[in-house]
């Protein structure tokens, strides 16, 4: 079976032999021993902590053949397949789509299920099935709104641990993210050096850009400046969905590139052949994708679950976490065998910034791959150039170290 996607093309049906069919969320309690609850590095615990991951393909006899999938901001831990019961904010969303990675996960794909086992878990803070601002406070009864604790990257990776500790995994064999997930799969490594076997960074580096934080600043002061934010405070309520919708254009943008814009949309008009000289209005083609991107988007993302996965990604410093402010210190500390991937128009995480990753880790005496493939999709790359992105990975996880 195949079904027709948003923009014409078909996409895999969940009978189709390479696609791992349909789905469903699982879930786990950790940290529910209020005598140990989750110590966060911000300061302050939380516990218990609910923590939803999809798993695909079979895991061997000895535990050995896992690959763990670290998502990206507004991603979720349905990295393929078709969900088998969609619920809440994502349900109409999961019923037109596979998980956001399908192209690259499954038999025979890249990551390839007759012979990995793909692990995907939904970051702390989130709104996708593990605890965030939306979940209920034990001890109120009530969301936890602003009263969640900040989280960070390095909560993220503890939190991920102890989801293979719980399944009795030690070692990975290989973590592979992208984006925010990219973050997360370069703390995985370092935190916990000798669990992780192989490491894939896709468009990610160490740190945000300077430019990378003053968008998400931007993104998050939409949010709060939200006449319905009403201090994180909202649900049960009118939500502060405009300012939402304005914090995802301003990101929609960052992950596109000029070129990508300019031949997709151009300066084309709005079904019309002259303008209508409106301040309000949508004249362009431009204008109407940012407003569908944003309404598709304030239907199934909480605001305040945004603030604190974007705060997160803004506090991220490898160099400054394990190195003391020096990368190739820090780059010391990895020990499983990596390939970096950038991509030419990315200006969120831009080649020169994956560049720097790179040299950190050659200075470091560390082996490792680069590639800077030649894309017009802007950071949107690593989950739109499925073919270069999975030919990199199928020869990634090929080698013999691997499996």
């Amino acid at each position: 079976m195949s079904v027709d996607g948003d923009d014409g093309k078909i996409i895999e049906g969940p009978d189709s032999p390479s696609s791992v069919g349909w789905v469903s969320a699982k879930k786990m309690c950790l940290y529910g021993d209020t005598a140990n609850p989750l110590v966060l590095e911000a300061g302050g615990s939380i516990g218990p902590v609910e923590v939803e991951y999809e798993t695909y393909g079979e895991l061997s006899q000895d535990k050995d053949n896992v690959i763990v999938i670290c998502h990206a901001l507004t991603g979720d831990a349905h990295a393929a397949g078709w969900d088998r019961e969609p619920f809440g904010p994502l349900r109409e969303y999961r019923k037109k789509k596979p998980g956001w990675w399908n192209s690259m996960i499954g038999p025979g794909k890249p990551i390839d299920t007759n012979r990995f086992y793909a692990l995907c878990v939904n970051v702390l803070g989130s709104c996708y099935g593990s605890s965030g601002p939306s979940s209920i406070n034990p001890e109120t009864g009530r969301p936890y709104g602003l009263s969640f604790p900040i989280v960070t990257v390095g909560d993220w990776a503890k939190i991920q641990f102890a989801v293979l500790d719980r399944l009795g995994i030690g070692k990975v064999l290989a973590v592979i993210g992208g984006s925010m997930g990219g973050q997360i799969a370069l703390e995985l490594a370092l935190s916990e050096p000798e669990r992780v076997g192989s490491l894939a960074i896709l468009s990610a580096g160490p740190r945000l850009t300077t430019q990378g934080l003053a968008f998400n600043a931007v993104g998050r002061n939409a949010i709060i400046s939200d006449s319905n934010f009403s201090g994180g405070d909202y649900y049960g309520k009118d939500r502060p969905i405009k300012g939402l919708a304005v914090a995802r254009m301003m990101a929609q943008i960052t992950y596109l590139s000029e070129e990508s814009m300019g031949v997709k949309f151009g300066r084309r008009l709005r079904g019309k052949d002259a303008p209508d000289y409106s301040l309000t209005g949508i004249e362009f083609e431009m204008e109407s994708y940012l407003n569908y991107q944003a309404a598709s988007f304030v239907e199934r993302y909480d605001p305040n679950s945004y603030l604190y996965m974007t705060r997160a990604m803004d506090y991220y410093d490898a160099a400054l976490i394990w190195g003391g402010g020096d990368l190739i210190e820090a780059m010391r500390r990895i020990k499983a065998r990596t390939l970096v991937v950038s991509f030419s128009s990315d200006w969120l995480f831009p080649p020169e910034l994956l560049r720097e990753l790179v040299s950190a880790l050659c200075r470091a005496r560390h082996p490792l791959s680069y590639v800077n493939i030649p894309s017009r999709y802007g950071h949107d790359a690593f989950l739109v150039e499925t073919d270069a992105v999975g030919r990199l990975i199928r020869s990634f996880l090929k080698d013999p170290k691997v499996g």
